[in-house]
């Protein structure tokens, strides 16, 4: 059977998004990002599940940094709704709980219900490993805060459920493979992403983008960060929507390509017809 390696213990957010999106593939749960690319490189897994950016948070930290040296391909993207859930040990009656412990970034989403309720947060590991922390002393005056698939590995009791404090709050995954698959140009809704480094040159930038906005080519994303620790080497990021056969989008990436020192594309990808803008500028 397929497999399908994501970051963090078995009923993380990353565990959610690989039963959504591939749930006929075996998950394998790494400790590390770089352990789940490794996993795919080495024939372990045959994707990869990676999360880049949060809709209330912002991007991962290191992903960014991650794809270009991976030698992997993105081949698709997903979405997943993250829904905070209180678990605790079974027979847990919700005035017992007086600590809630999952990742710092879930304890920052939930304030108003901790609260409310006289819930004092502590920090943990990650989310899954939490719920399983909690199964595993059996305490019930601390509860987890994770997803409702934790609960269900982990045998805790779901004591209330989508406590978040935004009802919006979404991460945005990339599904990794050693093999460039690319979608047929004109077969649907299309992203391509790839990195850059402009040249040394005055208004590079400037310069490297005007293709986009002259070919009415949508650019979702565009992000810089240092690499290497440098001030003065950056590169940068960015998804567009379309596909490099696409004439508009070829001479975008043509004018692009004299303005900078490298250019490669980490992925042509079918896009989640729900998150796609199909705009143009």
């Amino acid at each position: 059977m397929a497999t399908i390696a994501f970051q963090g213990e078995l009923g993380a957010y990353s565990h959610q998004a690989c039963h959504e999106a591939r749930p006929d593939y075996t998950p394998l749960p790494c400790p590390t990002f770089e352990d789940c690319i490794e996993a795919v490189r080495e024939g372990r897994a045959d994707l990869a599940m990676l999360p880049v950016e949060n809709s209330t948070y912002g991007r991962v930290a290191d992903i960014h940094s991650l794809l270009p040296h991976s030698g992997l391909h993105i081949v698709e993207e997903a979405f997943v709704r993250v829904h905070i859930n209180l678990l605790a040990v079974p027979g847990t009656t919700l005035d017992q709980v007086k600590i809630a412990q999952s990742h710092t970034v879930l304890l920052g989403q939930c304030r108003d219900f901790l609260s409310g309720h006289g819930i004092r947060p502590r920090v943990g590991a990650d989310t899954a490993g939490s719920a399983m922390q909690v199964a595993q002393t059996g305490d019930p005056s601390v509860a987890a805060l994770a997803s409702e698939m934790a609960g269900t590995i982990y045998g805790l009791d779901l004591l209330a459920r989508h406590i978040e404090d935004h009802d919006r709050n979404t991460t945005r995954f990339l599904i990794m493979s050693a093999d460039p698959t690319r979608p047929a140009p004109g077969s649907g809704p299309i992203k391509t992403t790839f990195v850059f480094r402009v040249r040394n040159i005055p208004a590079a930038l400037y310069k490297a983008m005007g293709g986009f906005a002259t070919n009415g080519v949508n650019m979702t994303k565009l992000e810089s960060y240092m690499v290497d620790g440098s001030f003065s080497a950056t590169q940068f990021y960015s998804d567009i929507e379309g596909h490099p056969d696409d004439p508009a989008v070829a001479r975008a990436l043509e004018e692009l390509a004299y303005f900078t020192s490298s250019l490669d594309i980490l992925g042509v990808y079918p896009a989640d017809p729900d998150h796609f803008d199909g705009g143009a500028g």
